[in-house]
């Protein structure tokens, strides 16, 4: 079975959504009273949820086309997305074992996806 270029977009696209849910969700956690009224006019923490359960949906249109081993290591993307992310929302520092370790991710994902394309 062959990987089609549509199932690595909906997954990438999937990672994408899924990084700015990571970052609502602690947005909204920041915010978090422990009351149910609280917890439901929370929007930064509803937004997550609904960015988590939309990156759902694509991830899931991807993998029905699509090698599951080429593309569920490409979810690893969200956590490139989220360093970029909490730098830019949060002011987090970018260090250098981070981006090592986002490198790392990056070849793996490359790496996993010639190999599918090689073989």
């Amino acid at each position: 079975m062959k990987t089609p270029l549509s199932s690595i977009l909906l997954v990438f696209l999937a990672s994408f959504i899924g990084s700015f849910g990571a970052v609502l969700l602690k947005s909204g956690a920041e915010r978090l009273k422990f009351t149910l009224q609280a917890l439901l006019t929370n929007w930064h923490l509803m937004a997550g949820v609904a960015l988590f359960l939309l990156s759902s949906v694509f991830f899931l249109m991807g993998v029905r086309e699509g090698e599951l081993t080429i593309l569920y290591p490409m979810v690893s993307l969200g956590y490139v997305w989220t360093m970029l992310w909490s730098k830019l929302f949060f002011g987090e520092q970018v260090t250098r074992s981070k981006f090592v370790g986002i490198g790392l991710i990056l070849a793996g994902v490359v790496l996993l996806g010639l190999g599918g394309r090689l073989s």
